[in-house]
C-alpha cells in the first residue's frame, strides 16, 4: 500500500473533495470548499516527491519531468478512485487529488432544472457546460451522459484528460478515450471519433483552435457535441470560443455559432444550508432569435441582460442570481451564502428582504 493511501482513506471518510500536499506545508484537505490543514508535518521536498512518486510509474514520471506537470487518475480498491493532478511548484513538488464519486449522481439527485434534462435529448448542435475549475463541470456532464445512456440507444464518445467517471454502456454504446493513453490530443481524438459513427461527443475541453474547428463542425453534420470551458458565465463563454480562432474568421464562427450552439450551462458551487455538501448555481443560455442575432451581430455584451428579464418558466433561460435566489428560498442556501456568491448583491438584497423571515434566518 502507498503511503500516501492513509490521506486519501481520510478524505473519503471525512467526504472531503480534495487532499492538497503542497511542499512546505502539511497535508490540506478541502471540505465544503474550505481547505482545513491536517494535524501532519510539514511536507519536505525529499517527502513530497517519495508520497507522489509511489502512484507514478516510468512512463508518468518521464512526462512529469518533460511536462512539469501531469494528469491522471488513481484508485484504491474498495475505497474509491481519484483525479491526481501533479506539478512543479516554487517549493518543490506538489499535488492535489479529487475524490471522484464511485457512484453517478442522476440529474435529479444533482437538482438540474429540467432543462438540462431537454438538452440531453437534442439530435445535434453544440451545448458548452461552463464554469471555474472545481465547480463540478465534469459531474454534470456525467449525468447528461447517464442520462442518454440511460434513455437513448446511441452511441456516445467521450475524450477527456483523465478519464474520471467510469460509464457501463445500458440503452447505448459508450466509447471513452483518454488523452495520452489513447490518443495523442483532444484534436487528434476529436478527428478520430468523426469516422466512429457518433451520436453525441463528450470534448473534455475546447482549449485550440483545431479542437474548437473540429467539434463545430461536427455540430454542423448532425452530431450532439458536449463541451466545457474554464469560463464563469454564459456571454464570457461564447466569448472564449471566438476569441480562439484568428481575427479574420471570427465573423464566420459568428455566423456558425448563432446557428448550431443550443445551450450554455455557466455553472459554480455553493454551500448547502447546514454545512454538509455543495450545490451548483446554474445559468442558463438557450438558443433564440435574440440570442442568435447577439451572436451573429458580435452584441455579446447584451447576453446577461437577456438573460436577467428572461421568464424561466416560459424560455428556460435563467440568470445566476435568479437560481440562487430560488435555492435560498427554498431554505437549500443560506442568503449570508447567496449574499456572498451572487453577481448583483444590491438586487439580491433587496429580494431576500421579501422573504418570510424563517427564510432570511
Amino acid at each position: 500500500m502507498a503511503r500516501i493511501d492513509s490521506f486519501l482513506r481520510l478524505v473519503v471518510e471525512q467526504r472531503a473533495s480534495d487532499l492538497h500536499l503542497p511542499t512546505g506545508s502539511p497535508p490540506i484537505i478541502r471540505h465544503n470548499g474550505d481547505l482545513v490543514p491536517l494535524p501532519f508535518r510539514v511536507l519536505s521536498s525529499w517527502e513530497a516527491e517519495r508520497l507522489i512518486g509511489e502512484l507514478l510509474t516510468d512512463k508518468q514520471k518521464q512526462t512529469l519531468a518533460q511536462e512539469r506537470d501531469l494528469d491522471f487518475v488513481y484508485e484504491i480498491p474498495d475505497v474509491g478512485r481519484f483525479r491526481g493532478s501533479v506539478f512543479v511548484q516554487s517549493h518543490g513538488l506538489a499535488a492535489v487529488f479529487r475524490v471522484i464519486p464511485r457512484r453517478i449522481p442522476s440529474m435529479d439527485e444533482l437538482l438540474l432544472p429540467p432543462v438540462v434534462k431537454r438538452l440531453t435529448r437534442l439530435g445535434n448542435g453544440l451545448v458548452l457546460v461552463t464554469g471555474p475549475t472545481g465547480s463540478g463541470k465534469t459531474t454534470t456532464l456525467a449525468a447528461m451522459i447517464t442520462e442518454i445512456n440511460r434513455s437513448m440507444r446511441r452511441h456516445v464518445i467521450t475524450i477527456e484528460d483523465p478519464i474520471e467517471f467510469l460509464h457501463e454502456p445500458a440503452s447505448s454504446v459508450i466509447t471513452q478515450r483518454e488523452v495520452g493513453a489513447h490518443a495523442e490530443s483532444f484534436s487528434g481524438a476529436l478527428r478520430s471519433a468523426l469516422r466512429e459513427s457518433p451520436d453525441v461527443v463528450m470534448v473534455g475541453e475546447m482549449r485550440d483552435l483545431e479542437t474548437v474547428t473540429l467539434a463545430l463542425s461536427a455540430a454542423e453534420t448532425g452530431v450532439l457535441v458536449l463541451g466545457t470551458l474554464h469560463t464563469n458565465s454564459a456571454s464570457k463563454s461564447i466569448d472564449r470560443i471566438i476569441d480562439i480562432v484568428p481575427e479574420e474568421g471570427q465573423d464566420q464562427i459568428r455566423a456558425t455559432l448563432s446557428v448550431i450552439l443550443r445551450g450554455v450551462v455557466a455553472q459554480q458551487l455553493v454551500k448547502r444550508r447546514g454545512g454538509e455538501g455543495r450545490l451548483a448555481v446554474l445559468e442558463i443560455l438557450l438558443q433564440d432569435i435574440g440570442i442568435s442575432h447577439m451572436i451573429r451581430e458580435n452584441k455579446l455584451h447584451l447576453v446577461d441582460a437577456h438573460l436577467k428579464s428572461a421568464n424561466p418558466e416560459q424560455s428556460g433561460m435563467q440568470s445566476n442570481d435568479h437560481h440562487l435566489f430560488e435555492l435560498v428560498r427554498d431554505g437549500l442556501v443560506d442568503p449570508d451564502e447567496g449574499l456572498r456568491t451572487c453577481t448583483d448583491p444590491d438586487l439580491f438584497r433587496s429580494r431576500l428582504e421579501g422573504l418570510p423571515q424563517e427564510v432570511e434566518e
